[in-house]
Protein backbone atom coordinates (compact mmCIF):
# COMPACT_ATOMS: atom_id res chain seq x y z
CA UNK A 1 0.00 0.00 0.00
CA UNK A 2 1.61 3.54 -0.84
CA UNK A 3 1.78 6.57 1.30
CA UNK A 4 -0.61 8.81 -0.64
CA UNK A 5 -3.23 5.57 -0.01
CA UNK A 6 -2.25 5.46 3.78
CA UNK A 7 -3.01 9.59 3.95
CA UNK A 8 -6.19 9.15 2.26
CA UNK A 9 -7.28 6.59 4.48
CA UNK A 10 -6.64 8.48 7.91
CA UNK A 11 -7.80 11.26 7.14
CA UNK A 12 -11.16 9.69 5.96
CA UNK A 13 -10.65 7.57 9.51
CA UNK A 14 -10.25 10.85 11.56
CA UNK A 15 -13.34 13.01 9.93
CA UNK A 16 -15.32 9.68 10.54
CA UNK A 17 -14.50 9.92 14.09
CA UNK A 18 -14.74 13.11 14.43
CA UNK A 19 -18.58 13.04 12.59
CA UNK A 20 -19.19 10.13 15.26
CA UNK A 21 -17.98 12.83 18.04
CA UNK A 22 -20.17 15.01 17.20
CA UNK A 23 -23.27 13.14 16.32
CA UNK A 24 -22.70 11.56 19.95
CA UNK A 25 -22.16 15.29 21.76
CA UNK A 26 -25.30 16.24 19.76
CA UNK A 27 -27.61 12.80 20.69
CA UNK A 28 -26.55 12.45 24.00
CA UNK A 29 -26.27 15.75 25.89
CA UNK A 30 -29.10 18.17 24.74
CA UNK A 31 -31.27 20.38 26.60
CA UNK A 32 -34.49 20.99 25.15
CA UNK A 33 -35.40 25.16 23.74
CA UNK A 34 -37.93 27.03 23.60
CA UNK A 35 -39.12 26.55 20.27
CA UNK A 36 -38.60 22.77 19.54
CA UNK A 37 -34.71 22.88 18.57
CA UNK A 38 -32.15 21.64 21.57
CA UNK A 39 -29.01 22.70 23.06
CA UNK A 40 -25.83 20.32 22.82
CA UNK A 41 -22.06 19.92 23.19
CA UNK A 42 -21.39 18.95 19.69
CA UNK A 43 -20.41 22.72 18.47
CA UNK A 44 -16.80 22.40 20.03
CA UNK A 45 -15.94 19.20 17.64
CA UNK A 46 -17.66 21.08 14.79
CA UNK A 47 -14.97 23.74 15.40
CA UNK A 48 -12.38 20.89 15.84
CA UNK A 49 -13.16 18.99 12.62
CA UNK A 50 -12.75 22.31 10.92
CA UNK A 51 -9.47 23.21 12.24
CA UNK A 52 -7.91 20.00 11.93
CA UNK A 53 -9.02 18.09 8.85
CA UNK A 54 -9.15 19.56 5.43
CA UNK A 55 -12.60 21.53 3.85
CA UNK A 56 -14.13 18.96 2.02
CA UNK A 57 -13.93 16.40 5.37
CA UNK A 58 -14.48 18.93 7.76
CA UNK A 59 -17.57 20.39 6.04
CA UNK A 60 -18.82 16.54 5.74
CA UNK A 61 -17.94 15.36 9.38
CA UNK A 62 -19.48 18.41 11.21
CA UNK A 63 -22.60 18.21 9.05
CA UNK A 64 -22.96 14.58 8.78
CA UNK A 65 -22.95 14.25 12.23
CA UNK A 66 -24.92 17.02 13.43
CA UNK A 67 -27.28 16.32 10.50
CA UNK A 68 -27.35 12.36 11.86
CA UNK A 69 -27.80 13.79 15.35
CA UNK A 70 -30.68 15.43 14.11
CA UNK A 71 -32.37 12.42 12.34
CA UNK A 72 -31.79 10.19 15.27
CA UNK A 73 -33.12 12.67 17.82
CA UNK A 74 -36.35 12.80 16.25
CA UNK A 75 -35.61 16.21 14.53
CA UNK A 76 -35.70 15.03 11.17
CA UNK A 77 -37.14 18.71 9.88
CA UNK A 78 -33.60 20.18 11.02
CA UNK A 79 -31.34 17.44 9.87
CA UNK A 80 -31.21 19.60 6.16
CA UNK A 81 -30.66 22.75 7.58
CA UNK A 82 -28.41 21.25 10.54
CA UNK A 83 -26.35 19.57 7.57
CA UNK A 84 -25.86 23.50 6.13
CA UNK A 85 -25.10 25.36 9.11
CA UNK A 86 -22.75 22.78 10.52
CA UNK A 87 -20.51 22.21 7.82
CA UNK A 88 -20.31 25.88 7.15
CA UNK A 89 -19.40 26.54 10.30
CA UNK A 90 -16.26 24.10 9.92
CA UNK A 91 -15.69 25.92 6.44
CA UNK A 92 -15.66 29.31 7.93
CA UNK A 93 -12.73 28.21 11.00
CA UNK A 94 -10.68 26.42 8.20
CA UNK A 95 -10.54 29.46 6.07
CA UNK A 96 -10.19 31.80 8.84
CA UNK A 97 -7.34 29.86 10.53
CA UNK A 98 -5.89 29.52 7.24
CA UNK A 99 -5.85 32.91 5.94
CA UNK A 100 -5.21 34.65 9.08
CA UNK A 101 -3.02 32.61 11.44
CA UNK A 102 0.48 33.84 10.20
CA UNK A 103 -0.71 37.66 10.94
CA UNK A 104 -1.89 36.98 14.62
CA UNK A 105 -1.45 34.27 17.78
CA UNK A 106 -3.08 30.80 16.47
CA UNK A 107 -5.75 30.93 20.09
CA UNK A 108 -6.63 34.81 18.85
CA UNK A 109 -7.32 33.69 14.94
CA UNK A 110 -9.22 30.49 16.41
CA UNK A 111 -11.43 32.37 18.79
CA UNK A 112 -11.87 35.31 16.23
CA UNK A 113 -13.06 32.57 13.17
CA UNK A 114 -15.10 30.82 16.53
CA UNK A 115 -17.15 33.49 17.02
CA UNK A 116 -17.83 34.74 13.38
CA UNK A 117 -19.03 30.53 12.65
CA UNK A 118 -21.00 30.85 16.04
CA UNK A 119 -22.71 33.97 14.69
CA UNK A 120 -23.61 32.27 11.74
CA UNK A 121 -24.79 29.17 13.85
CA UNK A 122 -27.21 31.60 15.29
CA UNK A 123 -28.49 33.63 12.02
CA UNK A 124 -28.59 30.41 10.32
CA UNK A 125 -31.15 28.72 12.74
CA UNK A 126 -32.91 31.80 13.43
CA UNK A 127 -33.38 31.83 9.50
CA UNK A 128 -34.65 28.42 9.22
CA UNK A 129 -36.95 28.70 12.07
CA UNK A 130 -37.86 31.78 10.81
CA UNK A 131 -39.32 30.55 7.78
CA UNK A 132 -40.52 27.60 9.69
CA UNK A 133 -42.92 29.28 12.82
CA UNK A 134 -42.39 32.83 11.82
CA UNK A 135 -39.57 35.25 12.80
CA UNK A 136 -40.91 36.81 16.27
CA UNK A 137 -41.32 33.68 17.77
CA UNK A 138 -38.26 31.98 16.18
CA UNK A 139 -36.19 35.29 18.15
CA UNK A 140 -36.44 33.12 21.30
CA UNK A 141 -33.78 30.79 20.38
CA UNK A 142 -31.11 33.65 19.65
CA UNK A 143 -30.10 33.58 23.30
CA UNK A 144 -29.88 29.40 24.00
CA UNK A 145 -28.23 29.32 20.54
CA UNK A 146 -25.62 31.94 21.36
CA UNK A 147 -25.08 30.49 24.67
CA UNK A 148 -24.83 26.90 22.93
CA UNK A 149 -22.30 28.86 20.87
CA UNK A 150 -20.19 30.32 23.51
CA UNK A 151 -19.71 26.96 25.72
CA UNK A 152 -18.94 24.93 22.34
CA UNK A 153 -15.92 27.82 21.05
CA UNK A 154 -14.64 27.60 25.12
CA UNK A 155 -14.55 23.72 24.98
CA UNK A 156 -13.14 23.71 21.12
CA UNK A 157 -10.31 26.17 22.34
CA UNK A 158 -9.85 23.77 24.89
CA UNK A 159 -9.89 20.19 22.74
CA UNK A 160 -7.83 22.21 19.65
CA UNK A 161 -5.01 22.75 22.60
CA UNK A 162 -5.06 19.24 23.72
CA UNK A 163 -4.63 17.80 19.54
CA UNK A 164 -1.87 20.94 19.37
CA UNK A 165 0.19 19.73 22.50
CA UNK A 166 0.00 15.98 22.19
CA UNK A 167 0.67 16.18 18.75
CA UNK A 168 -2.03 13.66 17.59
CA UNK A 169 -2.44 15.60 14.21
CA UNK A 170 0.54 15.29 12.37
Amino acid sequence: MNTNSNTKTQKLVVAAMLAALICLTTFIIKIPSPLHGYLNLGDCFVLLAGWILSPVYGFLAAGLGSGLADLLGGYSVYAPATFLIKGVMALIVHYTYKILHRKGSGTAVRIGGGIAAEVFMVAGYLLFEGLLYGFGPSLVNVLPNGVQGAFGLALGVILIKVVEKTRIMR
